[in-house]
């Protein structure tokens, strides 16, 4: 990947932009510049005025004839280029040189149309590139050293001062501050970070200093890696822009037979003037201009990947795009994907500020899940977390501990001398929603217990509950036991079905492929088997390596919402390129149809086109100036209880 950073992720864009600012305009304004001095030199001396427009439309369509000539040598003879080219030379020994310096004026408005929408579709992919500083500040044997941002290696100390750029993906040292990731991860609120957590290239660091171990170097930064992705998947032809181009491959050089036929047959056969109908010949040739018909939908498939990569969504071609717009049930990974992936304390039956202080003493030194689902209780509600010693596992019971001069035993249920009948029977129900309870004892004698459970994400139930105003059934797919599927799947408004292993999860993803397209959400690490099987696989993450590989879609938050975000970017894409499409062979149809019955002329047939290409772009750079993704979610899950 790293080989390609500049091939794809940073040249394509800028060709596309250098295309429309330079060698666009250039045509443009040499048609523009042709097409005013052959009508100045006509009013001014009208003798000269079919030589005037004629030259005028020699040289105007030179670059469109070259560019025809290059395409024919590389085995495309039937060009969009060529169909102007031979309607331009066409219409000078009808007299008609006025008409075709402006019909060369009028397309090359066309073509820079066309390379703007390029050029706008790219546009967020442009600033991924610009994001990463061209300087860095490096610790260099307990001295400040400034050096480029290319010569960054693995290992490097960044010094990441106040209001900073990140050169280079990399891990805390030392200090703590607030990011903005929001031009890589789309999270519009700054992420507080400490030693230990791991940093994106191109974050902006908030008010504290940092000391950051470099781990990836600039070209294989997160930055980096996602402008070559979505480069690459805006390069990919999809499935209808393949069909588009099959069908401009016959439908062109068919257009040259009608014109040629129009040309030929009325005054062969039936004593036409061949004036006329070389007139309306060349005007059926124009109208046929596949100019917006061709871009209908490449347009709006850039512009769909260019906005999903601003919303925090990668995705990895034409093709996946299309097939989400087409996505008619949605599986769910259970762990790390509907859920937190870690445990939190839901409940705690007895005195929960001392119950949750003692546990919490006995718990701080192990590496349990569960263990840190206390610990971070204890933290969250602010409780001091005092010293334990003596401290003891049980092997398949549970931990002991001396806090304070008293023995604190933190047992399973079935480890737990004789229960209470009315403890047993909150415990039950507890165990019934599929969470883990821990019975606590202090001195021998049962004082409580903590109930704890990998809880659904905050956003959880908004992202199922949009999915299903989508009209997609949703279900969930666990390797966990039936009853803690249902217990999380239940709230959520979805089915669930658990105990299942990889190949059964296999097995019903092809069941459920037999309904309609299917798309696997999971995180990317044990449920990739399943991705891939799936019509269209999305890998939850963080900007991590795994969001952006593993899958055709990747969510670069770790955000469930991201789910129906780009779902619903998918059919207004697929909304976009059905509209461009029937504007864009409609018009053609209707000009046509007149152009053989002399009720148009070649003024009216190329403004047709113009039109329509314009139209096509601004309906696909439409879904880019208006797509929002889903807002999130105004409470956050109560993760204690008491």
């Amino acid at each position: 990947m790293a080989a390609t950073a500049t091939e794809h992720g940073h040249s394509e864009p800028n060709t596309r932009r250098t295309l429309f600012e330079s060698e666009g305009l250039r045509t443009f304004g040499l048609a523009c510049v042709c097409a005013g001095l052959a009508y100045a030199i006509a009013w001014l001396s009208p003798a000269n005025a079919q030589l005037a427009y004629g030259l005028g439309a020699i040289i105007a369509v030179l670059p469109f004839a070259f560019s025809a000539a290059r395409k024919g040598v590389g085995g495309q003879p039937f060009s969009i280029e060529t169909l102007v080219t031979i309607a331009v030379l066409g219409a000078l020994p009808i007299g008609a040189g006025a008409e075709a310096v402006v019909v060369v004026a009028l397309f090359s408005l066309g073509e820079l149309l066309e390379g703007f929408a390029a050029a706008r579709a790219s546009s967020g992919l442009r600033a991924l590139a610009e994001l990463l500083p061209s300087e860095a500040v490096i610790e260099d044997n307990g001295a400040r050293k400034t050096v480029s941002a290319a010569e960054l290696r693995v290992g490097m100390i960044l010094l990441v001062s106040a209001g900073d750029r990140l050169a280079a993906d990399g891990k805390i040292v030392s200090g703590e501050s607030e990011l903005n990731e929001a031009a890589i991860t789309g999270e519009s609120r700054p992420v507080s970070k400490a030693a230990g957590s791991e940093v994106f290239a191109g974050s902006i660091n908030g008010d504290g200093n940092l000391r950051v171990e470099v781990t990836k170097d600039s070209a294989n930064s997160v930055v980096a890696r996602i402008g070559d992705l979505v480069a690459e998947a805006q390069a990919t032809t999809a499935p209808t822009a393949r069909f588009i181009d099959s069908f401009s491959s016959w439908y062109t050089p068919a257009a040259i037979i009608i014109a040629a036929l129009v040309a030929i047959i009325p005054p062969l056969a039936f004593g036409g003037d061949w004036s006329v109908w070389v007139y309306r010949a060349l005007t059926v040739l124009l109208i046929a201009c596949p100019c917006a018909l061709v871009l209908s939908t490449p347009a709006a498939i850039a512009t769909g990947i260019a906005t999903a990569a601003r919303c925090g969504i990668l995705i990895k071609s034409g093709a996946a795009l299309e097939m989400l717009g087409r996505v008619g049930i949605a599986a769910f990974d259970k762990t790390g994907t509907l859920t937190l992936g870690h445990p939190v304390v839901t409940d705690i039956e007895g005195d929960s500020g001392e119950l949750l202080r003692l546990v919490a003493a006995v718990e701080s030194g192990l590496s349990h899940p569960v263990a840190r689902a206390i610990v971070a209780e204890a933290q969250r509600r602010g409780i001091a977390i005092t010293f334990a010693s003596d401290v003891r596992i049980r092997q398949g019971e549970g931990v002991e501990g001396v806090v304070e001069a008293r023995r604190i035993a933190i047992l399973s249920p079935r480890a737990a001398p004789q229960l209470d009948p009315s403890m047993a029977v909150l415990i039950e129900a507890r165990e019934r929603e599929g969470k883990t309870v821990a019975v606590v004892l202090v001195d021998g004698q049962i004082s409580g217990f903590i109930a704890s459970r990998d809880e659904a994400r905050p956003d959880a139930a908004r992202s199922i509950a949009a999915l299903a105003r989508l009209g997609i059934r949703t279900l969930m797919l666990s390797g966990d036991n039936q009853r803690t599927a249902e217990a999380i799947a239940a709230p959520l408004g979805m089915q669930a079905e658990g105990e299942l292993m990889p190949s059964d999860k296999l097995a019903r993803i092809d069941a459920l492929k037999a309904e309609a397209p299917v798309l696997m959400v999971g995180d990317g690490v044990n449920d990739a088997p399943a991705l891939a099987k799936a019509s269209i696989g999305l890998a939850m993450g963080g900007g991590t390596d795994v969001a952006i590989e593993t899958a055709d879609v990747g969510l670069l938050r770790d955000r469930l919402l991201g789910v129906p975000d780009a779902i619903r970017l998918a059919r207004s894409t697929r909304k976009t390129i059905v509209i461009n499409i029937v504007i864009a062979v409609g018009l053609k149809l209707v000009f046509l149809v007149l152009a053989v019955f002399g009720l148009t002329n070649l003024w009216t047939a190329i403004i047709a086109d113009t039109g329509a290409t314009i139209f096509v772009t601004l309906n696909a750079l439409l879904l880019f100036w208006t797509f929002r993704p889903l807002p999130e979610p105004a409470d956050t899950l109560r993760v204690g209880g008491g």
